[in-house]
């Protein structure tokens, strides 16, 4: 199943949202949240199953070429009651760990306490990564090993073959 055709059944999403929220509460935060659009409303539910506060960060598009063209902004509206909270950001899926550091580098600009990194899915090695630079815990259902190479240590860009889509 594609991951974004889980999210329009709420009934088939349940099972995910309740096994990374059993992660997640042991962490003790007072807001989840998540860039729009998966970890938004991935955020949402888990706020909802832990019985707390609820927050989502929009997409701002940038004139930077590359993985981090985009920079993910909390809501003008929930800026201020971050500060001090201790708190959960959450994705869909971390790969590169654009989406999640981009909403990281904001949140903390508010003064909230980040504690943990959440995520349905984990791809390749970024999201523990981050997680560690950021003295972060990760929870995850999935982790699917994928590595990620910059064009100089890449095998395939090594021996010529051609770049393509799937």
């Amino acid at each position: 199943m594609e991951l974004n055709q889980l999210f329009t059944r709420p009934a088939r999403l349940q099972p995910f949202v309740t096994a990374l929220a059993d992660k997640i509460v042991r962490h003790r935060v007072d807001t989840v949240y998540g860039p729009l659009t998966g970890g938004a409303f991935l955020a949402q539910a888990i706020a909802q199953r832990l019985g707390v506060d609820f927050g989502f960060f929009e997409r701002i598009p940038t004139e930077r070429p590359g993985l981090f063209s985009i920079d993910y902004r909390l809501a003008p509206a929930l800026r201020g009651a971050a500060k001090g909270k201790r708190v959960a950001v959450v994705d869909d899926a971390i790969s590169a760990g654009s989406a999640v550091q981009a909403s990281l580098a904001d949140l903390e600009s508010t003064g909230a306490v980040p504690l943990v990194l959440g995520a349905l899915i984990v791809i390749g090695p970024r999201a523990a990564a981050l997680a560690a630079e950021r003295h972060l815990a990760l929870e995850w259902l999935v982790d699917v090993p994928n590595p990620i190479y910059v064009p100089s240590d890449c095998p395939m860009c090594a021996l010529g073959a051609p770049l393509t889509s799937p």
